[in-house]
């Protein structure tokens, strides 16, 4: 008999856990996914920030699987999934392929939602995958150089301005380290500006910062918060977005202009669009954030050899965090491990919560596990200690602990390079027109030509 067939779609927590847990299983694996790394998404903000570089928490998926020879690691984007004929259809540029399975784990993660204003994502980047990190990056240093040539004061301090909306754990981290970043590492490089005196401004809609930990938490996060110098503004809803700043709805209805150069939009998530095919398909249901609401084995309706797995998946009591994503994938891989040898399959998915952590600023953290709620230094060495620990790749971990300790003890950041393209921007290729993306390929001056004029 032939071997069963298991096809992984995504690299992140879900994809690669499943894979790796399927090593001795006699089974024939293929990962697809749009990207050649695994992405340590919860450091993300520290790539933006200069503290760490894109290599220490994206690792080639590849170099990870190297010695599982079960796994195929094909690059390419899934555009469809036939579950009735088990077939995956994906492609990379204009080359399409078809791969059949016999046991399907979908893991394609979860995007940025700007909850029906995508629009927003010229002006506000998100904070889901390295080209927004990287973008992000040229966002932030790009802001202070040119706050020190500039003469129009009213235009430094909209320079100078800095606003990250959503006080969730990716927000409060961003915030705290764009103001460590000001305060702290570029403190004596300008000679026009005082780069301490940026104003970083921190938004949600929620009553309290970090809600999923709780009010103590999220009272005493708040109160680090200011005393770095982060203005803190709850109960506030972003209404829009635009180049130069934002409109925020405040709790009494008040209406409030924000004059900022750079944003950081860290609100909310949207499950991948395979959610959507899935649902059509199988007759399962779609929450509000496009994540697939599965069966207690995290199997769609009427499909048991299709496991969603990850933040595409809705699972009550299951928040959406790398642990949860590690669990169902190591979960799918049991399931399917039993029908291979015909066994009595696990019993529904529980998950075994491990408590949740953020960083505010360098030795500030705070951490919630179980009963227990830890603040300060001690939480922050617990924070560091756990994160590498999932960091995939003993090299990857090492460099990374090397980086933290030269950030810690000389408050320099050795990651602040950003190329030409990323500091032009996607505005001002929108701007200039598609004709620009090739010449900056090549080095060429960016400046506009004739040929580049948008029609009117």
């Amino acid at each position: 008999m032939t071997r069963k067939r298991v096809v992984i779609i995504g690299s992140g927590f879900g994809g690669l856990f499943a894979a790796k847990a399927l090593k001795h299983a006699d089974v024939d694996i293929t990962l697809i996914a749009k990207t050649t790394t695994h992405l340590f998404q919860p450091l993300l903000y520290q790539v933006a920030t200069g503290v760490l570089s894109e290599g220490e928490i994206a690792p080639a998926t590849r170099e990870i699987l190297r010695r599982q020879a079960n796994v195929q690691v094909l690059l390419g984007l899934v555009d469809d999934i036939d579950l009735t004929n088990r077939v995956v259809k994906w492609r990379f540029h204009n080359d399409y392929h078809e791969t059949p399975y016999d046991e399907l784990i979908v893991a394609a993660g979860a995007g940025q939602s700007y909850f029906g204003n995508d629009h927003f994502a010229t002006f506000a980047p998100g904070m889901k995958s390295i080209d927004d990190a990287l973008e992000l990056r040229a966002r932030i240093f790009k802001a202070f150089e040119v706050a020190e040539f500039t003469t129009d004061e009213e235009e430094r301090r909209r320079l100078l301005t800095f606003v990250v909306v959503g006080a969730g754990p990716t927000g409060v981290e961003m915030a705290g380290q764009i103001r460590e970043l000001a305060t702290s590492t570029l403190r004596n490089e300008f000679r026009s500006i005082d780069p301490t005196t940026a104003k970083v401004v921190l938004i949600d809609g929620a009553s309290q910062v970090l809600p999923p930990f709780g009010p103590s938490l999220g009272k005493k996060t708040e109160k680090v918060l200011e005393k770095l110098g982060v203005e803190v503004m709850l109960n506030a809803m972003v209404t829009e977005v635009d180049e130069d700043g934002l409109t925020v709805k405040l709790k009494d209805c008040t209406v409030k202009r924000i004059e900022a150069t750079c944003k950081v939009w860290a609100a909310g998530v949207k499950g991948s669009e395979l959610g959507t095919i899935l649902a059509e398909q199988s007759g399962a249901e779609l929450n509000r954030a496009n994540q697939v609401v599965v069966n207690e084995n995290l199997t769609l309706p009427g499909h048991p050899e299709v496991f969603v797995i990850g933040d595409m998946a809705f699972v009550e009591g299951v928040p959406g965090v790398a642990q949860g994503a590690i669990q169902e994938a190591k979960y799918a891989a049991k399931t399917i491990k039993a029908r291979l040898s015909h066994t009595d399959p696990p019993g529904p998915f529980k998950y075994f919560d491990k408590g949740s952590m953020a960083t505010i600023s360098k030795f500030s953290a705070v951490a919630k596990i179980g009963k227990f709620h830890l603040t300060g230094i001690l939480a922050w060495f617990a924070w560091l200690f756990l994160h590498l620990l999932y960091i995939a790749g003993f090299k990857q971990r090492v460099t990374t602990l090397l980086s933290w300790a030269l950030t810690f003890a000389t408050n320099g950041r050795s990651q602040r390079v950003v190329t030409n393209q990323q500091l032009v921007g996607r505005l001002a290729l929108q701007r200039l027109g598609s004709g620009v993306s090739g010449r900056l390929m090549h080095g060429e001056d960016v400046a506009p030509k004739p040929e580049d004029a948008q029609p009117q």
